[in-house]
């Protein structure tokens, strides 16, 4: 099955050069670009696409906007950004906003490539390494100083994976490090993510770090 994918950035050199990688994978097809955050969003409803690789800074609707807009639709479209995450203070506003993931423009192609197909079947895209950096970034904005997410209805090993999914281990590790099978903690990463709502891995994270279960030193 082909995976079908928006490109939205406001250059359009940058544009260009996606197309012209994303062209060479026999899997992946290009279906419209977007220049703006009001197009991105015009173009994700009319085209319906697998994933919309996303910019943050636009002029007019930024990226976080039209993440938001295009998530809260409700379709199966998902939004993978595409950003420079050193640099970037916006991340983490457009992860809240829905995005499943992100990129920075520095990757190696085919790990671009490969992202696009983790989002676009679903899966945890953040590797354990960034996963810890995106605590940490997340940890220094003022306004996340003070745990806010309820875990009503979470068991307590259920806490336990929780901890560890947000200390960025895998389902393998969390495996080895709970004396549990891969099966048993994907199953109960799968109900982590029907209780507390999340799209995916990238929201477990900061569901942990919002609820006080880790800290950038955790």
């Amino acid at each position: 099955m082909t995976v079908r994918v928006l490109l939205v950035d406001d250059q359009p050199l940058v544009r260009a050069g996606l197309r012209v990688l994303i062209a060479e994978a026999a899997d992946l097809a290009v279906v419209g670009e977007a220049g703006t955050g009001a197009e991105a969003v015009r173009l994700a409803r009319d085209l319906a696409p697998d994933v919309v690789l996303m910019d943050l800074r636009m002029p007019g609707t930024d990226g976080i906007q039209a993440t938001r807009t295009i998530s809260a639709h409700g379709g199966p479209t998902r939004v993978l950004v595409l950003t420079t995450f050193d640099d970037d203070e916006h991340v983490h506003a457009a992860l809240r906003a829905g995005a499943s993931g992100f990129l920075v423009k520095d990757m190696a192609v085919d790990d671009i490539l490969a992202a696009i197909r983790v989002v676009a079947a679903g899966d945890a895209l953040i590797a354990p390494a960034v996963t810890r950096r995106l605590i940490a970034e997340f940890a220094r904005r003022p306004e996340r100083l003070t745990p806010r997410r309820s875990l009503d209805g979470v068991t307590e090993r259920e806490r336990e994976v929780l901890t560890l999914v947000g200390r960025g281990l895998s389902n393998a590790e969390i495996a080895a490090e709970l004396v549990i099978s891969v099966a048993t903690a994907k199953a109960h990463v799968a109900r982590l993510f029907a209780k507390l709502g999340a799209r995916d891995r990238v929201h477990l994270v900061i569901a942990a770090y919002e609820a006080g279960l880790v800290t950038p030193a955790g």
